[in-house]
């Protein structure tokens, strides 16, 4: 069982966001007003559709929906959370280059661990300037980590110096309804940025203290603890996907298996 600690914070963590979401964010007063959720309950008598839970996609179609009345940003942010996540998956610390691997419409992660830089790379048409300093950084032996699909990972690598590909550390993006045994994974999200990671004991740890799950009818439902706006509370990711949230029997902490 995980701690009665992490168990007790996770849980109120996710109240306050309901409770929060339900009293500022046009999109859940509405919903949940309507038509009620459980998990916890906020209306009486209405357990809505899905305990409650709304389709990832129809709320980034409502996206202004999702800024708090107070006001705030409509911009999702596809790199959220890369930091935490990559501390739990490679150990990211000090001297490190991240590369993010994506078109023009991703962003540099901005969480990122201390001294630890990161620059966004489209393998498809890389920039002449970026690969000859990630080949300079190599050549220095600082290390290089790249995040992405494995087509990119591939066209990435292959864009490098056959002498100085190999140091490339490849760590697998992977969506909720693509996750596989690793051995290195990041679990993300377009809209909801990174959510979780493969950690030495082989299993797909959620970031929990930033990152809440539960099952519902519709699948897994996620919502991020810690960001103001775009408000994202209860949301199923690629269309719903089943699964469960256990315990990690060596760590204490939260699990996803599907």
């Amino acid at each position: 069982m995980w701690t009665v600690g992490v168990s007790a914070a996770w849980r109120a963590a996710y109240r306050r966001s309901v409770r929060s979401a339900f009293a500022t964010v046009p999109f859940y007063r509405e919903r949940w007003a309507l038509d009620g959720r459980t998990d916890p309950v906020l209306v009486p008598g209405r357990t809505g559709t899905d305990s409650g839970a709304a389709p990832l996609a129809e709320a980034v179609h409502k996206i202004i929906d999702l800024v708090p009345l107070a006001g705030g940003t409509q911009r999702i942010e596809s790199s959220r959370g890369l930091g935490p996540v990559l501390r739990k998956a490679r150990s990211v610390t000090g001297d490190a280059l991240v590369v993010v691997l994506g078109d023009d419409g991703v962003r540099p992660s901005v969480d990122l661990p201390r001294g630890v830089r990161c620059c966004v790379v489209d393998p498809d048409v890389p920039a002449p300037g970026v690969l000859a300093e990630l080949s300079a950084a190599l050549r220095r032996g600082q290390r290089v980590l790249a995040i992405g699909d494995d087509k990119q990972l591939a066209v990435f690598t292959a864009s490098l110096p056959e002498d100085r590909a190999y140091r490339v550390e490849s760590v697998p993006r992977r969506e909720l309804d693509t996750m596989d045994s690793g051995p290195y994974g990041v679990l993300h999200d377009p809209a909801l940025g990174y959510l979780g990671a493969i950690e030495e004991c082989g299993r797909w740890h959620l970031d929990w203290p930033r990152v809440y799950a539960r099952p519902t009818t519709g699948g897994l439902a996620f919502t991020l603890l810690r960001q103001d706006s775009p408000r994202f509370v209860d949301v199923l990711p690629a269309g719903g996907v089943r699964g469960e949230v256990a315990p990690c029997p060596r760590h204490g902490t939260p699990v996803v298996l599907t």
